[in-house]
């Protein structure tokens, strides 16, 4: 496969799972503002800026933090390279160029989403409840990786396309997780009450993990029982440790595909090597946010090394 065409498919695959995660960060927001404010507390409209690592291009935009401003940023703007209507856009084209890489059904997924994208914002903004932008995002990108999942050859072309979304997501969790570090309570005593295990509770539903958790858990919502579900439980189909095996899988298949392995096995081994030995307590008394913040760029690491061994042409 051409270098060109894989990072076409790479990119696709991310730019899917960004936009539906921009969405997802919309939930969180709109879930947590639901709870009484006390004073201490951060702006939770802010905290999504900050834990998407947008908050400096929004305040030269809009200024002030308000959920009205918070919705255009993350669905509509395309100033935004990280907004649903930027994401979907770049998703399409990025498959426009593959095309004959994609089959039927892939590609009527995704164009089908940018045209119905078109169709809502050509809608009052009155007409546009938060819920509905938000579930249109995740019902779209469910059905991309649907098509891509039933339809498409199990190739190099659709190690990429997992390659993407497993990067993307891994990402993605931990900042979405880091949402709760942004949005402080307002005493240390709050910690473990019922404000604070509400606000774990609202990432578990943005997540569509709420039900898994009670699967595997049962009982009481505690931080470290969800830190364990969304970082290290193989089981959660968003965890951290499944998306850095996912990775590892998709880049071993490369590797015996192409009769060569690269630096991007060694990257991606050593992350999973990490996490396979790390037990919760060990992650809250790094802090949360400090190891969310290292995985993170764990994760641009690795995404870096995958560009030079693969997309640029530069195996080695």
């Amino acid at each position: 496969m051409l270098s060109r065409t894989a990072d076409n498919l790479f990119w696709l695959a991310r730019y899917v799972e960004r936009a539906e995660t921009s969405a997802r960060l919309l939930q969180v927001g709109a879930r947590i503002a639901l709870m009484p404010s006390a004073a201490g507390y951060r702006n939770e409209w802010e905290s999504l800026l900050h834990a998407s690592g947008t908050a400096s291009g929004f305040a030269k935009k809009y200024g002030e933090a308000v959920q009205r401003n918070l919705e255009s940023w993350f669905f509509f703007d395309r100033d935004n390279s990280s907004s649903v209507a930027s994401c979907l856009t770049a998703a399409r084209e990025n498959g426009r160029i593959v095309r004959t890489a994609l089959t039927t059904q892939v590609w009527d997924a995704l164009n089908g989403a940018f045209e119905e994208l078109r169709q809502l914002e050509r809608r009052p903004r009155s007409e546009l409840d938060l819920s509905l932008l938000t579930d249109w995002t995740m019902r779209q990108a469910a059905l991309v990786r649907g098509s891509i999942d039933t339809t498409l050859l199990r190739n190099d072309g659709w190690d990429f396309l997992n390659l993407g979304y497993y990067l993307e997501r891994a990402d993605n969790t931990a900042r979405l997780m880091d949402v709760k570090y942004y949005v402080l309570l307002p005493k240390v005593e709050f910690v473990g009450s019922g404000l604070d295990n509400y606000q774990w509770t609202t990432l578990l539903r943005a997540m569509s993990a709420h039900r898994a958790f009670h699967w595997a858990y049962g009982g009481e919502v505690t931080a470290a029982k969800i830190g364990h579900f969304l970082i290290l439980n193989p089981q959660c189909p968003r965890s951290l440790i499944t998306c850095v095996e996912g990775m590892n899988f998709h880049l071993d298949r490369l590797s015996r595909n192409y009769h060569r392995k690269t630096l991007a096995q060694d990257k991606a081994r050593s992350v999973l090597a990490e996490l396979a030995e790390m037990h919760v307590d060990d992650i809250f008394e790094e802090g949360l946010h400090e190891f969310l913040s290292r995985f993170i760029v764990d994760m641009a690491s690795v995404s870096q090394v995958v560009r030079n061994c693969y997309l640029n042409g530069d195996v080695r």
